[in-house]
């Protein structure tokens, strides 16, 4: 999941006080995301670079927030804090509002034909009045990162322009020509390329490069110009210098040109309601007509809410939490969606109002998991489905679990591939060709083989943790894989527990009775070597581990135990 960066101190401005780190993570998990890393911006550039400076007093601390990867809105600080103020009840659901403009005095977007070879499409919208400080200006250019590398996909559905209006002069047209024919100063340069030659220029800027790939073979490139000629952009690539927004812009002209039209209109929302705050007329966007040469035309961008009708009961029923009509409305309102009771018949459904920044709520079952967020996960009650039928070898592989955790056991989980040296000579064993599962063409030599002990994984986690305070008690129940020409795959699957204690006074009687309090436990009398009807201890033919055979439930179960001393097996 995507994970946004935003200053402690103005996140806790916008939400109108200030947190503990502690308070911060529980709201974040009640909202349903993340608070990932506390770090500082010089921090960050000192980790790049592989510099060892001490951090100062004065650095602004930098919180990293995971969020859903399908809530675009919340890709921003002005999104995030807008969307946990509602959250918490302290603003209402804000209403986006397209200006009312005669279709005279609109700003026109005319698309040639041309453009349907390369990039087809294009949407337009204007800010008007907008307030920046650099605070606000690297929140909008990080918000156009953020979405190129998330729903745009790298710039190849979905790119991104932004302009001073004031520098430029409308009606614009959007058209595709041959790169010799395109000549502009590019952003932050000073002399002019023709497009071509501008290919050739960014194949060494580590930021650009990945993206000349979309256009550098075709035989026409996309291109941008207002009335004057004056070139807006080159999409995917750069903008003109010439229209370059700064702290200054008052009005912003926003392009988003696309190969997958959906996508461009959720894109120009996002960008638009975020940044629509700082307009003067606050959350008013003025729209832009785009013509196409057919005489199509669309009026962009739509700001319009759409209605999504949800029977109570399946929200009810899905959660598995008893709550009325009342109470999920008021948990939507939490979520930024207005809900209200429906007119149908029955009157046990709700009408939910999905407003333009929610592009994520597509079907009733996202509505259902907004207000099981609201209403919170861990209040809701744990149960079984009635269809679940639970397998035999699984309930008593949990008791186990639970058993060795409540002897002061923390259980691992390791991988069930590994390499072949670690399954084989790292354990003193050696490999008689009918016993373990071989990867065929494996991508790395750490995944090698299907396990065929549990050994490698835990013993391999000791050896990471070495540094960790003794002792360590750690086990494992899992399945390792062996061949068997009688199965129909060639290979069956058996579950297994190891358990290691390592400390400084370790012994064996420390993970023997750890086996016999397990025996204890399922009902399994010591008894006889040779005797089927219980358990029995026997000396192992494998140098580094004992074996212990025990019949329960139908099913034949086969614990591996290691003994350790100081690391040493």
């Amino acid at each position: 999941m995507p994970t946004v960066s935003v200053g402690r101190d103005r996140l806790f401005e916008a939400l109108g006080r200030t947190y503990t780190q502690e308070e911060f993570e529980e709201l974040c998990f009640d909202f349903g995301v993340e608070l990932d890393d506390v770090t500082t911006e010089k921090a960050v550039i000192r980790k790049e670079k592989h510099l060892e400076e001490e951090a100062g007093e004065d650095e602004e601390v930098i919180y990293k927030i995971e969020v859903p990867a399908n809530r675009y809105d919340l890709l921003c600080l002005e999104g995030l804090a807008q969307a946990l103020r509602i959250f918490m009840g302290l603003d209402e659901i804000p209403k986006y509002i397209v200006s009312n403009i005669p279709s005279e005095s609109l700003l026109k977007m005319h698309v040639k034909p041309e453009t349907s070879l390369i990039r087809p499409y294009v949407v337009c919208a204007v800010l008007r009045g907008v307030t920046f400080d650099e605070a606000r200006y690297n929140s909008f250019i990080d918000l156009q990162d953020r979405l190129h590398q998330n729903i745009c996909r790298r710039r190849t559905l979905v790119a991104i322009g932004t302009h001073d209006l004031d520098a430029i002069e409308g009606p614009f047209t959007y058209e595709a020509l041959p790169p010799t024919d395109i000549n502009f100063v590019p952003l932050k340069q000073v002399k002019s390329f023709r497009a071509d030659e501008l290919m050739e220029f960014y194949k060494t800027d580590l930021k650009l490069k990945k993206f000349l790939h979309i256009i550098e073979k075709s035989p026409v490139f996309p291109v941008i110009y207002d009335r004057n000629r004056t070139v807006l952009s080159l999409p995917p690539i750069i903008n003109g210098a010439h229209s370059a927004i700064s702290l200054q812009t008052k009005n912003v002209f926003i392009e988003c040109t696309a190969t997958d039209l959906t996508k461009a209109k959720i894109v120009l929302n996002i960008m638009v309601t975020m940044f629509s705050v700082y307009c003067e007329r606050k959350f008013h966007v003025e729209p832009v007509e785009v013509v196409y040469s057919d005489g199509k035309s669309n009026v962009l961008p739509d700001l319009s809410v759409f209605n999504l009708e949800v029977p109570l009961s399946y929200i009810t029923g899905s959660i598995g939490v008893s709550l009325d009509l009342n109470q999920v409305s008021s948990l939507l309102n939490k979520m930024q969606l207005q809900a209200e009771r429906s007119v149908s018949v029955d009157g046990r459904s709700i009408v939910v109002s999905v407003p333009p920044t929610r592009s994520d709520v597509l079907h009733a079952c996202d509505v259902m998991e907004d207000v099981a967020i609201a209403y919170g996960f861990n209040k809701i009650p744990k149960r079984k489905p009635v269809s679940l039928k639970p397998v035999a070898l699984n309930q008593i592989s949990d008791l186990i679990r639970l058993e060795i955790a409540m002897n002061g056991f923390t259980e691992v989980l390791t991988w069930i591939l590994c390499s072949y040296k670690e399954n084989f000579s790292m354990l003193n064993r050696k490999d008689d060709k009918s016993t373990a599962v071989i990867i065929g063409n494996p991508r790395s030599t750490d995944f090698e083989i299907v396990r065929t002990s549990l050994m490698s994984g835990i013993l391999k986690t000791v050896g990471h943790n070495k540094d960790h305070p003794k002792p360590i008690k750690i086990f494992e129940v899992g399945d390792i894989s062996v061949l068997d020409e009688t199965k129909d795959v060639g290979a069956k699957n058996q579950r297994q527990l190891a358990a290691l204690y390592c400390g400084a006074n370790s012994g064996f009687e420390l993970i023997h009775c750890l086996v016999d309090r397990i025996m204890e436990v399922v009902g399994t009398p010591f008894v006889p070597i040779g005797d089927d009807k219980g358990y029995y201890i026997r000396r192992s033919n494998v140098s580094f581990h004992f074996t212990l055979h025990f019949l329960c439930c139908c099913y034949l179960l086969r614990v591996w135990s290691c003994h350790t001393y100081n690391l040493a097996c």
